[in-house]
């Protein structure tokens, strides 16, 4: 019985010419055999089983033959490329670094660098994967590598060229390998299949090509292990239960179902994909290849970016003929979130089933009475509740006497139409609000009323059986809005709000409320002197006059610099136009003294003297 081969060992190249995609490689190669100008060293690098140990071995074989032939390749016949074919040339070295790293090696390979050749002109020393040599190593083989005798030639292979010496590599002539494409990986298996006797399907092919992923040689292992399987007949339907690879009918069928805005059969045919082994975040990644696919196939531009068979690229052309670029450009960027989200997830299917859900209604109109589509009443929605929440640290308004007035009046005419009675007028005599007893009459009047806030608390009519259901909505409303800053304010606020002529009272708590909400919201490049700001209490001088006192005249310089937008916020906030903001150094004497923490813990004590026996019950001592 004859030995058997694998596929990789049996078709390696042996010569330039049947090198499989690195032609600008080899051709450069050839080009220096021909004019015999050869460097001392060479890197090789690129990923793996794409031809660089191959090619390391053809170009020291051309190097020391005899005849070359006009195209820079070995002639085969003379005395060096026979030793070479037969594996017993004593001027051709390979060195595997991942095994022999240490300096003794390197060491011991500097040594065999001082014997001249004896048959042919150099002796070639290859080093794979060189990124494994030690440090120390690599320093041992700088100082050879730098002035290497005239009859040595190293060649030096690698998959992460990132790990070696920048040393090494300024001395070194690079040539980077590139990924084999899906038509060369093709093409080259087709010429092995014909010279094997198999019988083949050029997408079972595709497949394989596919699943290589630019390796020449990974591809050759999976193409015997196909062959084994299918029994010399390779088909593609084997090869997807061979390589337990998805079958890409099932993106067809997921893009053409979406478009006709099938969800349930979208979901009938995940749970089938499921059901056989198949991972959600793999039929994502290929949807979202497959979608790109697609994009691609609509301009005969792109076309040539399509790395698939003949059979599969004019598929890819019938579908972009029926689905509409929007579609595409929207259904590839949801498949790349859930790409990005899918790790993440803790419930990985339904994000799966969402993100196809999303898909499948990306091209179903706004039609609200309808159950599962998009309707916009509930964006609408969303939107109303949005603007009738408020943050926490927005301020309250303060109604002026008229505003008051007018709200108690609208509200006592609809009580009085309800009850059948005339509603009362307005008059300029009647009271805006009744002062509670201690409180003065002037703060009172600036308090809303209940009948005030009952009128201005706006109120959601909303037609619940009317509103359709669809995940796009839910998700852009639960997007926060985009807040913008006001120019000449010191935070953001709604970028609707538009500078109100308002005069409105406002009392000394408000105003301490309104700075410190002003400190909390300032920018990021304001944080040092938000936090000292937090530190000072405006005061009221003559009303609608707010004088701030300042500590220290270099704090003072900093706020006159941002004097303007201070002002302008507490306008905003506060509802008063005329608000005029001064700012002062503090005297001596109302400059506060900055205690230690010790201090602060004995003047505790002394306002609470329960803070020291807690202090004695839990046996602490201040730090």
């Amino acid at each position: 019985m004859e030995e058997y081969i694998v596929s990789a060992r049996k078709y390696r190249p042996t010569s330039f010419d049947t090198v499989v995609g690195q032609t600008a490689l080899t051709t450069t190669l050839k080009n220096a055999v021909k004019s015999g100008k050869l460097a001392h060293a060479y890197l090789f690098c690129g990923p793996r089983g794409v031809g660089k140990t191959t090619c390391a071995r053809i170009f020291a074989k051309a190097i020391n033959c005899q005849n070359p032939t006009g195209e820079g390749e070995a002639c085969n016949q003379c005395e060096s490329c026979q030793a070479f074919n037969e594996q017993r040339s004593y001027n051709i070295f390979e060195l595997d670094a991942a095994s022999n790293n240490s300096v003794e090696h390197i060491k011991t390979l500097m040594e065999q660098t001082r014997i001249p050749p004896q048959v042919g002109r150099y002796k070639v020393f290859i080093i794979d994967e060189v990124h494994m040599l030690s440090t120390a190593a690599f320093n041992a083989f700088l100082k050879t590598l730098e002035e290497p005798p005239a009859h040595v030639i190293f060649i030096l292979a690698t998959t992460e060229k990132h790990k070696i010496l920048p040393t090494i590599l300024s001395r070194c002539q690079i040539y980077d390998f590139e990924r084999m494409t899906v038509r060369e990986t093709i093409e080259h298996l087709k010429r092995v299949a014909d010279k094997e006797g198999i019988s083949y399907e050029e997408a079972a092919l595709a497949v394989i090509a596919e699943k290589a992923d630019g390796g020449m040689r990974d591809a050759l292992s999976i193409f015997d292990q196909a062959a084994s399987f299918c029994q010399g007949d390779i088909t593609y339907q084997k090869v997807i239960d061979d390589l337990n690879v998805l079958d890409s009918e099932n993106y067809f069928r997921i893009v053409d179902l979406s478009i006709e805005n099938k969800v349930s059969e979208v979901m009938v045919l995940l749970n089938d994909i499921i059901n056989k082994g198949f991972d959600g975040g793999l039929l994502v990644g290929g949807l979202a290849k497959h979608i790109r696919n697609v994009l691609m196939a609509k301009d005969q531009a792109t076309l040539p970016l399509l790395e698939v068979s003949e059979e599969q690229r004019r598929r890819y052309g019938e579908q972009a003929a029926r689905c509409p670029a929007q579609f595409l450009y929207r259904a590839l960027k949801i498949a790349n979130r859930c790409d990005l989200d899918y790790r993440q997830s803790n419930n990985k299917r339904l994000l799966v089933e969402l993100t196809l859900i999303e898909i499948a209604q990306i091209t179903q109109p706004d039609e609200p009475s309808v159950a599962g589509r998009r309707p916009r009443r509930l964006k609408i929605l969303f939107k109303t509740i949005a603007r009738t929440l408020r943050p926490a640290t927005e301020a309250p308004q303060v109604a002026s006497a008229g505003q008051v007035r007018s709200a108690q009046t609208a509200t006592q005419a609809q009580s009085a139409r309800n009850a059948g009675q005339n509603p009362p007028q307005a008059t300029e005599t009647q009271p805006a609000a009744a002062s509670r007893p201690g409180e003065p009459a002037e703060r009172a009047a600036t308090q809303p009323s209940a009948a005030y806030r009952q009128a201005s608390r706006p109120v959601l009519k909303t037609n619940g059986g009317a509103l359709g259901f669809s995940w796009n909505n839910l998700r852009e409303a639960a997007k926060p809005r985009k807040m913008q800053v006001i120019p000449g304010t010191l935070d953001a606020t709604d970028p609707n709000a538009t500078p109100r002529e308002e005069q409105n009272a406002f009392s000394q708590n408000d105003l301490e409320f309104q700075w410190m909400s002003m400190c909390n919201r300032m920018p990021q490049k304001l944080s040092g002197i938000a936090a000292r700001m937090k530190n000072m209490t405006p005061t009221i001088t003559d009303f609608p006059t707010v004088e701030v006192t300042v500590e220290n005249q270099i704090m003072l310089d900093q706020m006159q610099a941002i004097k303007g937008s201070i002002q302008n916020t507490l306008k905003l906030y506060l509802h008063n136009n005329r608000i005029t903001l001064t700012m002062r150094l503090a005297e001596h004497h109302e400059q506060a003294k900055v205690l230690s923490r010790r201090e602060q813990f004995e003047e505790m004590s002394k306002q609470n003297p329960a803070i020291n026996k807690l202090r004695g019950l839990l046996d602490l001592e201040l730090a």
